[in-house]
């Protein structure tokens, strides 16, 4: 009896440890993201855009390479700051980078995202587009 009850508790404090360990586990993994600065909390690195931001953006280029990560408050932005990086983001891959974010706004005012404006791109997106 004593010994089938040490074993409970050692079975409860490892299955709690595991309910702790694993999620904070399985929520820290490691993307492969470009480089970038270290953003803060809330603001991210709306820190380090000043009045003009497409100085801002080169300086940050120049430390960091043509490709940068950035986050703009939660909104998680990647910077192609080259010539070369505009040909990969705008020729070679275009259909990764078609889609637009969905918006309250295009949800309501067109019938849940039906216009060629607000719809992501896809085949009805094609299809609105050539009928436009």
């Amino acid at each position: 009896m004593e010994s089938t009850s040490w074993v409970a508790y050692a079975a409860a404090w490892l299955g709690a440890l595991a309910l702790i360990l694993l999620p904070r586990r399985l929520r820290h993994r490691k993307l492969n993201l470009p480089p970038g600065p270290k953003p803060w909390p809330i603001i991210g690195n709306l820190n380090l855009i000043s009045q003009l931001p497409h100085r801002s953006i080169h300086a940050l280029a120049q430390k960091y390479g043509p490709i940068i990560y950035l986050k703009f408050g939660s909104h998680p932005v990647v910077v192609g700051s080259s010539v070369e990086m505009a040909k990969a983001f705008l020729k070679t891959h275009d259909v990764t980078f078609a889609g637009r974010p969905k918006f309250a706004a295009g949800k309501h005012t067109t019938y849940n995202y039906s216009d060629i404006t607000w719809s992501p791109y896809g085949p009805y997106w094609r299809q609105a587009r050539k009928c436009a």
